[in-house]
């Protein structure tokens, strides 16, 4: 497990790189949004620099970005016409404060110009395989999800094929007995990942069983084809389950209070103004689907967009092989890095401002400290 940071615009320091050895990237690069107040938000990532994160990627590798919600068509148009194969959307879903929206007075009281955000896509992407997945897997160690890493625990017991859930409540049989047993893998992961927070939970619908009280009714009969006889049905109850929110179908990614500013104890503090950029229109505060949420107070790390560990964490895990190396060409305050390192990958990060590449170092470094003593 090592980590590499490299300062400079990501194509220059990608072009330094040996080919198809990276294998894979997860980044959080420019939206495309401009009003953010940074130079380095005026596009999306062009052609020519996927293109160079295209050549360092293992054949079968997989890149995940995330987007603005206007601007992610732009996003994903490049990634492809640079070679990728785009094989998913993933959508996180948070609990943000307030909507950014300039709101009307007068006889315009109750419009405004935006929407509350509450979600940012995250394209999946992946370079072309080389041969059969089976082939580019033995090969190269690229070319598949991490299935099993990445599904979610669960005590209900899952049963293959239907999709049909079992219930030792509902059948009557103890929870540890052989006809019963909770899933020892768990749930299959999803295209939608949460924050957990109480504004997302309470979006999602309850969820409490699919079935109600099945009470004996009819009679076995017996089949006159080929798919076996049709039992009577069984009376018993509808199942009980103790998390009713549909939201545990999906994978929960909580948001520490304290991480963004980890490894950071000497940085002085920013206001929260200063890292919103204010909230006038058309300013940085106003437009910024990410700027301030969460945050009333200052903070060290004054990044607008800081990505929680563990949702990083787990798209690290998603699409990295075992020992493998994880490439951040938009490095930011590195979150990525962070993330890698605790979960025992290799790291190497570009970034271009010079205040958010000390701040990625000392978060890094805290991290591997972390890593070390677990």
């Amino acid at each position: 497990m090592t980590y590499q940071l490299n300062m400079g615009r990501c194509e220059d320091v990608l072009r330094r790189m040996q080919e198809s050895s990276i294998d894979s990237i997860v980044t959080d690069p420019p939206y495309g949004l401009s009003f953010m107040g940074q130079k380095w938000d005026y596009q999306v990532p062009t052609v020519a620099q996927w293109l160079e994160c295209f050549r360092t990627l293992k054949p079968g590798g997989y890149l995940l970005a995330f987007g603005g919600a206007r601007t992610y068509h732009r996003l994903v148009v490049n990634i492809e016409d640079a070679g990728f194969e785009i094989r998913d959307q993933i959508m996180w879903l948070y609990g943000s404060g307030f909507p950014k929206s300039k709101n009307l007075t007068g006889e315009h009281q109750g419009k405004g110009t935006a929407l509350k955000p509450a979600h940012e896509p995250i394209v999946l992407a992946r370079k072309p395989l080389n041969g059969t997945v089976e082939q580019n897997v033995i090969q190269f160690g690229t070319g598949v999800l991490n299935i099993d890493l990445s599904r979610l625990p669960t005590t209900e017991a899952l049963k293959g094929g239907s999709g049909e859930l079992l219930s030792n409540i509902r059948d009557s049989k103890p929870a540890d007995g052989p006809d019963w047993n909770a899933a020892e893998l768990g749930r299959w992961p999803a295209n939608i990942i949460h924050d957990g927070s109480d504004e997302v939970i309470a979006s999602f619908p309850d969820a409490k069983g699919q079935q109600g009280d099945l009470k004996t009714t009819g009679k076995s009969r017996p089949s006159r084809v080929c798919y076996g006889d049709m039992s009577a049905p069984r009376e018993h109850i509808a199942r009980i389950e103790a998390s009713k929110s549909a939201a545990r179908f999906f994978y929960c990614a909580k948001v520490s209070k304290a991480e963004r500013d980890e490894g950071m104890e000497r940085f002085l503090l920013v206001s929260a103004s200063d890292m919103t950029g204010g909230r006038k229109e058309g300013s940085a505060g106003l437009n910024d689907p990410r700027a301030g949420a969460g945050r009333t107070n200052g903070a060290r790390n004054s990044h607008p967009t800081v990505k929680p560990t563990e949702l990083m964490r787990y798209l690290c895990r998603l699409i990295t092989p075992a020992g493998g190396t994880v490439l951040d060409p938009f490095m930011g305050s590195g979150s990525t890095g962070k993330a890698a390192l605790l979960d025992g990958f290799s790291f190497i990060g570009i970034e271009l401002d010079a205040d958010y590449m000390t701040t990625a170092a000392a978060r890094i470094a805290h991290s591997v400290k972390v890593a070390v003593n677990e």
